[in-house]
């Protein structure tokens, strides 16, 4: 399994998971249509490379181009009720829509979805952790506050996307007005960095691979401050800890499939 992003942050967000069969995931679209299609480009994918198009919640920075892009290319959307009825009803042809339940499971190809309610300010919210060949990704953004389910679903995960929004003196400081500050910071608001190291450390980090800081501010954050809070708890040196950028997201990282002997067995995770 391998993945990518098209860019991460408040002015749009889009993160492609493809599995070892060809099965490639758009999560989110928060584009326009024509950005969004020069964005997959540059990662050598058109739309009818796009098996489907999972939805996390309805604010604009993550559904802004998924109806256009999902109409023009026949392409299945999955996404909750909430989500549904609260944006993308008007817009998406209904024939291309699956409803998930925010706490079943499910499969899109050989890619095993399990979704994850999370408190947010939208209708219906969930993030993911998907699952192929017995890797685990893990993607975890527009959260407020941790929950107990949260930390028991992203366990053990090969790979993960952690939202590492604001710093908290940054946002107390910034022109932001005290109603969008309190927003923000609120158990339905982001996590800032504090908040995703905390995550981090409730998590068994043995098999992790790839840590991507994501969905941060650019102006209430800054990518350093978002890695040395990360770094303190995994201790990972600096080049292991990516940043997913708002123009550029990051390209491919690959999964690596690792192997255990164990007396005369081979044990693939």
């Amino acid at each position: 399994m391998k993945f990518a992003s098209i860019g991460s942050g408040s002015e749009g967000n889009g993160t492609l998971i493809c599995s070892g069969d060809g099965d490639v995931i758009l999560l989110d679209c928060g584009f326009s249509g024509r950005e969004a299609v020069k964005r997959l480009a540059t990662l050598n994918l058109g739309l009818e490379d796009i098996s489907a198009i999972l939805v996390t919640h309805e604010h604009s920075d993550h559904v802004k181009g998924v109806a256009l892009l999902a109409n023009k290319g026949r392409i299945p959307v999955y996404c909750t009720w909430g989500t549904w009825a609260a944006k993308l009803h008007t817009v998406l042809d209904e024939s291309l829509l699956t409803v998930i339940s925010p706490h079943q499971r499910f499969s899109i190809g050989n890619i095993l979805v399990q979704p994850v309610p999370v408190p947010h300010d939208a209708r219906e919210p969930c993030q993911f952790v998907f699952e192929s060949s017995g890797q685990r990704l893990g993607i975890l953004t527009d959260v407020g506050s941790i929950t107990p389910h949260m930390v028991e679903q992203y366990q053990r995960c090969d790979a993960l996307m952690l939202e590492c929004n604001h710093d908290l003196n940054m946002l107390a400081e910034s022109a932001y007005p005290p109603s969008l500050k309190r927003r923000v910071a609120g158990p339905l608001g982001h996590l800032n960095n504090q908040q995703a190291a905390e995550m981090l450390g409730q998590l068994d980090c043995s098999r992790l691979q790839h840590l991507v800081a994501t969905h941060i501010s650019q102006k209430n954050n800054h990518p350093e401050l978002a890695m040395q809070a990360l770094r303190g708890v995994v201790g990972f040196s600096p080049d292991r800890i990516r940043i997913a950028k708002q123009c550029s997201g990051f390209a491919w990282l690959e999964i690596e499939v690792r192997t255990v002997a164990c007396g005369k067995q081979t044990i693939t995770n």
